[in-house]
């Protein structure tokens, strides 16, 4: 159970309605705090709308902040999620798998992507010769782009850890067919 209640359209006034448009637990627990609600909010669709980020490797990378943080709710969610952006079954088994040292058929520049979002992870930075890795695969604004949202997720999982938000029932099948590690 979180450690606050999450808000239901009942609990706000009409003017903040517009928070559980999509009516997740993360969204009913960031309504309580309306401005910074939006602000989340504006910065995830830009993520995932707008982003010039290939979108399968965006999910990869968010997907490797979730499995490293064992985080139920963001693993559960972008599993989901990342289906419909172009991740195989396949891919998402390859998280695991990459991040025990051991060899995918993930292609080399998702691996790379990988590498950059676990040593993100374990800070305080990506190497420098994982950047410079990069580079010859995206522009400026694709690695700001990745960079960026990976220091979002490794945010994002400590946040929806520390406020206990929980898994919702429509994704937990996502979390049974890919469960984290102990």
């Amino acid at each position: 159970m979180a450690r606050l209640p999450y808000l239901t359209r009942a609990d706000l006034p009409d003017h903040d309605q517009d928070l559980l448009k999509r009516d997740i637990a993360l969204n009913r627990l960031l309504a309580h705090s309306p401005g910074l609600a939006r602000a989340f909010t504006g910065l995830a669709m830009h993520i995932r709308h707008a982003s010039r980020l290939d979108a399968r490797l965006r999910e990869l990378a968010i997907l490797q902040i979730g499995w490293l943080a064992r985080s139920p709710y963001e693993w559960s969610h972008h599993v989901r999620i990342s289906q419909d952006f172009g991740c195989t079954e396949a891919d998402i088994r390859a998280i695991g798998v990459e991040t025990a040292g051991g060899d995918s058929a993930l292609e080399p520049l998702a691996k790379l992507v990988l590498q950059g979002a676990r040593e993100m992870w374990h800070g305080p930075a990506m190497s420098t010769a994982t950047f410079d890795a990069l580079r010859p695969h995206f522009d400026a604004e694709a690695l700001v782009e990745l960079t960026l949202i990976i220091a979002t997720y490794c945010g994002l999982v400590r946040f929806l850890g520390t406020m206990e938000i929980d898994v919702e029932p429509d994704y937990m099948p996502y979390l049974l067919a890919h469960p984290l590690p102990a």
